[in-house]
């Protein structure tokens, strides 16, 4: 299948709170779009790995996801090596994407930084025609090359280069979020566990007062912010958002 997002996350749930509320909105605009959790989160205090793999399959649904797929490396282990980027760019290949949307490449938690640094090199080797790859079936794969890699910001700040309005779909995005009962405060039965740095109400807050904060910077109420090594342009001025004068 080809797609025209993929989203990549080392951890399932962290493309649900860096850009999902983009999802949300360009699946609404007749986008397709895929994800690919690295890891299966096997480190996390909270939860098992069964019980992540159902509230990532309940956040696609949430989100309206086409395609999600998990890609079962070491979580907290895995390298930028030759044998994960060949992985990943197997996957890239497979679903064509036009964009990639991936991990930052310096956080908190070193599994981001290590994973948007693999995301941004396999983007590139997967346009070298002389890099082999097959498919489930066995055929090589052709060269393929998105047009433009983004980093969504996670824990730490970082100043975005593109901020995109979520306001819309702020409380869907939260939905697919909070599916995720047993890492995060909710009410749901399955969050409790030993207490976390996120599993505090206090992380969620954040997590909304940082689209609250980056949403007040383009003049609406909720926006997700990204980062680009690449200039980004647009086709005509009709795409700026229209703030108050």
């Amino acid at each position: 299948m080809k797609v025209d997002i993929l989203a990549i996350g080392v951890h399932p749930d962290d493309v649900e709170l860096g850009c999902s509320g983009t999802i949300i909105n360009e699946i609404k605009w007749g986008k397709k779009v895929g994800i690919i959790d690295l890891t299966e989160g096997e480190l996390g205090t909270r939860g098992t790995v069964q019980t992540r793999y159902q509230e990532a399959a309940a956040a696609a649904m949430i989100m309206g996801v086409h395609a999600r797929e998990n890609l079962q490396m070491r979580d907290g282990f895995f390298e930028n090596d030759e044998a994960h980027r060949l992985k990943l760019i197997t996957a890239i290949r497979k679903y064509q994407p036009d964009i990639i949307i991936g991990n930052v490449l310096h956080d908190r938690h070193p599994d981001h930084g290590r994973a948007g640094k693999m995301i941004a090199d396999a983007a590139f080797l997967a346009g070298l025609s002389k890099i082999v790859t097959k498919d489930e079936y066995g055929n090589e794969q052709p060269r393929w090359r998105p047009s433009y890699v983004l980093h969504y910001i996670q824990d730490w700040y970082h100043e975005p280069d593109l901020l995109i309005d979520i306001s819309d779909v702020f409380d869907q995005r939260m939905k697919s979020i909070e599916a995720y009962s047993t890492q995060f405060h909710t009410s749901e039965a399955g969050g409790e566990g030993p207490q976390t740095y996120i599993s505090t109400p206090d992380f969620l807050e954040s997590v909304i007062a940082r689209a609250r904060m980056f949403g007040k910077r383009i003049g609406v109420k909720y926006a997700e912010g990204f980062i680009s090594e690449k200039k980004i342009g647009i086709r005509n001025l009709d795409a700026l958002i229209q703030n108050e004068t």
